[in-house]
């Protein structure tokens, strides 16, 4: 659907109109043509309106870009950023955008986070937290959505399924209904586009980059898209980039073994969460969970949690093997075991959130453009019954989270079909970060990322199961590697492999 079609509806989503806001010279980038309204524009840096950012002396502004590239004269939107200013201005090498993936994570509030994180590397960078288009601040799209999909599960049997295919035709048609303005614009794509528009208003030669899991993405096809504006690129818990939208790969399998893995910590601890005194109990107990709710909902608080709802509350805590997440997932099943035994049974205060986000329309706004972004990067099958084989066909090796992993999204309804996505390939330098036992961004992504990228450098964790290595695992070798590569530009002299 076009642009010049969409004037009704985009005045009353908010959309504003591309041409006519203030210019400033600018030489930051070659002749934009028609998009030379965007590059030059003058930006008006306020308050936040958040106080620990107001009192740290951070500013928000706000970027006008152009909700159509092919279409510049249209209409605009905006995206919102927060900016800390380079305390180490003698030797300021730029602005740095973060991104913590989702997609659609907010990251305006962040920016305190990251420049306490980053240390002295981060005070050599403007460090920008930028709500990328339709998420945080920025422009906003809701397709009121009244439950949610991921990472909801295609459950035990054909039922269940069935459930899958109805929930996400529901979701798709509420996103034609309330959204329609915005879907074919929600692409990375259009967010790389916006970042280099960012990078001009901004006043920068060139723009330095961390992206962290779906962000590593949008990073990478911002090397592809600007290889001479891009200066260093850190790309942490990475994906193939030239798998990007849905189907990223089959990490069922490695959930199923951290799944594993953390019920040998439970086993151990048999006398606190009574799960089971070994692992293969504690592995029945999930079991007869997923059993019963295939039977018959179990009962949470005020939630009803079927077959397709169970696995995809496990898969949060076993993303990292810390003794918090464990803790986290033991509680969990603790409170899903007497559910399933028909006690009385309340959520825990994660398990509230997690059944709130799937199950009702809380933040309704922030998991519609999570899809819609998804859907717009890569066209998927419409098949149903593709879907159905596929979880049969996996389902045996991979009975719990095997039908996480291949069922039925709405991207298989939706009003819009994309066009393949752009190739990722080129020469641009960048530092890929990855932990071995990363079970979302498994390693064999982010080794397809460091192929894609053909003069990077790769810093392997070893022997940890985590989402997010550096500045959030704590492990200095990392650290230092990311740390040296930012203050000089200079790549380790070949990939790197730390330890726990």
């Amino acid at each position: 659907m076009r642009i010049s079609r969409l004037v009704a509806t985009a005045a009353v989503m908010g959309l504003g109109v591309g041409a006519g806001f203030a210019q400033t010279a600018s030489a930051t980038t070659t002749d934009p043509g028609p998009l030379a309204p965007y590059y030059h524009q003058h930006l008006t840096w306020h308050g936040c309106d958040l106080p620990d950012l107001d009192e740290a002396g951070v500013q928000c502004t706000e970027v006008k870009v152009p909700l159509d590239y092919a279409n510049p004269g249209g209409h605009s939107i905006t995206v919102a950023l927060s900016r800390s200013v380079a305390p180490d201005t003698a030797h300021r090498i730029g602005s740095l955008v973060f991104n913590l993936g989702g997609p659609a994570i907010p990251v305006l509030p962040r920016v305190l986070d990251a420049r306490f994180g980053m240390g002295a590397a981060g005070a050599r960078f403007d460090l920008i937290g930028l709500d990328t288009r339709f998420s945080g601040r920025s422009t906003p799209q809701d397709c009121r959505w009244s439950r949610s999909w991921l990472p909801r599960s295609a459950g035990a049997d054909r039922g269940s399924f069935d459930q899958m295919v109805a929930l996400g035709r529901e979701l798709a048609t509420d996103c034609a209904r309330n959204a329609a303005a915005i879907l074919p614009f929600a692409s990375t794509l259009n967010q790389a586009r916006d970042m280099d528009v960012v990078r001009a208003a901004l006043g920068d030669p060139k723009l330095s980059y961390l992206g962290y899991s779906y962000g590593s993405y949008l990073g990478a096809l911002y090397a592809q898209l600007f290889p001479e504006r891009a200066d260093r690129i850190v790309l942490d818990s990475a994906i193939d980039p030239n798998r990007p939208g849905v189907n990223k790969g089959d990490n069922a399998p490695q959930r199923e073994a951290a799944l594993g893995e953390w019920a040998g910590w439970a086993a151990a601890r048999d006398a606190r969460y009574h799960l089971g005194a070994t692992a293969s109990a504690v592995l029945a107990t999930v079991d007869h969970i997923y059993q019963t709710a295939a039977k018959q909902p179990l009962h949470v608080g005020p939630y009803e949690v079927d077959d397709t709802t169970v696995p995809a509350l496990l898969v949060d805590p076993i993303s990292d093997d810390g003794e918090a997440s464990n803790v986290d997932l033991a509680e969990r099943v603790q409170v899903l075991a007497h559910a399933a035994a028909g006690e009385p049974a309340e959520p825990t205060e994660s398990l509230e959130a997690a059944l709130a986000g799937l199950l009702t329309g809380v933040d309704s706004s922030a998991r519609s453009t999570r899809t819609a972004i998804m859907c717009a990067d890569a066209p998927v099958s419409r098949d149903v019954e593709r879907y159905w084989r596929d979880v049969q066909a996996h389902r045996a090796a991979t009975p719990l989270f095997g039908p996480v992993t291949w069922t039925i999204s709405p991207c298989a309804f939706w009003p819009v079909t994309p066009p393949a996505p752009r190739l990722v390939h080129n020469a641009v330098p960048a530092l890929v970060v990855q932990a071995a036992g990363d079970v979302n961004a498994t390693l064999e992504l982010g080794q397809a990322m460091h192929r894609a990228l053909t003069k990077s450098r790769m810093v392997t964790l070893d022997g940890v199961r985590t989402h997010g290595v550096y500045l959030f695992n704590g492990n200095t070798c990392v650290d230092s590697a990311v740390n040296d590569y930012l203050v000089t530009g200079a790549l380790p002299a070949a990939d790197l492999t730390c330890t726990r």
